[in-house]
């Protein structure tokens, strides 16, 4: 390839606006094209828009099919929404125009768990195209799931996973803390557990899914409970106030089973600083058979962050992979890329 790779990217929220920044950062690439799904955000340059010192003279548009074919791009990243179903049209959009697709919806790190029909679509068309489909993320798509199976690798045989990340909620934003029913009461948060308001993490079924394949694992069901963390002292950030007795995140684990055994448990404590409680941030693997693997982390490797990067990182594998739907297992394990990405290109 003798020019950039062109890139464009939906989302101008904190991943999509992280993302933008990153890829003027690498060489080889080109930002052709961004879209928002904030109509007031319409035709804002997007250099003030992320930050930078300048306008750079591309414009955030609410049109998407008309931006694609505008943005010519090899590679399209999404960053707008969390589940399959609101992910799926501005993916078929961007497959129809002979793009490839690197989507951080978390449901998109293995579609196929709870939306099989629209991930047999999306594959189907994907194939048509003969361009790639990947979703990827710090968490579904890498600590608890690749990080996992990476480990799994020397192993003669497995016979339980144990993995766990505890992470600060304290640098997200309302609408992430409000899914986690950070700052209400314990009665406010059962509440909206059984209502569907507080959700906790999104992606234990697609990261189960994801290392039961890569082991051979037929699932018979998965459990999740979802509890309130209760906070014993004040903690604030610019956008909660929590008063002790009041929540400060929520304790999410799953426990899926084989053969009626429990094989494999994700636990996820999400809360609001939880150095002020004395709990420390990080990520740990506990694999029993033979040999047992212990591997564990601290601090957590940082979600925003490590989302951004591997969205752009993966860039290379997505463009060289074979035409279809991939998950993070399906291909090659990511890697910071530091000089042009043109040189990786098959």
């Amino acid at each position: 390839m003798q020019g950039p790779l062109k890139v464009a990217v939906l989302g101008t929220g904190r991943m999509g606006c992280g993302i933008i920044r990153l890829l003027f950062q690498k060489k080889g690439l080109e930002l052709t094209g961004v879209y928002g799904r904030r109509t007031d955000r319409a035709g804002i340059d997007i250099g003030k828009a992320v930050g930078l010192a300048e306008e750079i003279g591309i414009k955030i548009s609410n049109d998407l099919p008309a931006l694609l074919k505008k943005a010519k791009a090899h590679v399209v990243i999404q960053a707008t929404c969390s589940r399959v179903s609101e992910a799926a049209e501005e993916i078929r959009t961007a497959l129809h125009q002979g793009a490839n697709v690197i989507s951080i919806a978390e449901e998109m790190a293995y579609p196929a768990c709870q939306s099989p029909l629209i991930a047999k679509e999306l594959h189907a068309l994907a194939l048509q195209k003969k361009v790639t489909v990947l979703g990827t993320g710090i968490n579904p798509g890498f600590v608890l799931d690749l990080l996992v199976i990476a480990l799994t690798g020397v192993c003669w045989k497995v016979e339980s996973i144990t993995a766990k990340r505890v992470n600060d909620l304290s640098p997200y934003g309302p609408s992430v803390l409000a899914a986690q029913g950070v700052g209400v009461t314990p009665e406010a948060f059962q509440k909206g557990v059984a209502e569907g308001s507080i959700v906790g993490h999104m992606g234990f079924p697609e990261s189960i899914g994801m290392i039961a394949k890569a082991l051979g694992w037929e699932i018979d069901r998965i459990e999740e409970i979802r509890s309130p963390i209760v906070s014993r002292v004040k903690r604030e950030t610019p956008f909660v106030k929590i008063e002790p007795g009041l929540t400060a995140g929520c304790n999410h684990t799953a426990l899926a089973y084989r053969d009626g055994n429990p094989v494999i448990h994700l636990v996820h404590p999400q809360q609001v600083h939880p150095h002020l409680e004395g709990v420390e941030t990080g990520d740990s693997i506990k694999i029993e058979g033979e040999p047992n693997v212990h591997f564990s982390g601290s601090p957590e490797i940082p979600g925003g962050i490590g989302t951004i990067a591997l969205a752009v990182n993966m860039i290379p594998h997505v463009v060289n992979a074979p035409p279809g739907l991939k998950s993070m297992a399906d291909l090659p394990v990511p890697a910071a890329f530091m000089g042009d990405i043109r040189t990786l290109l098959q």
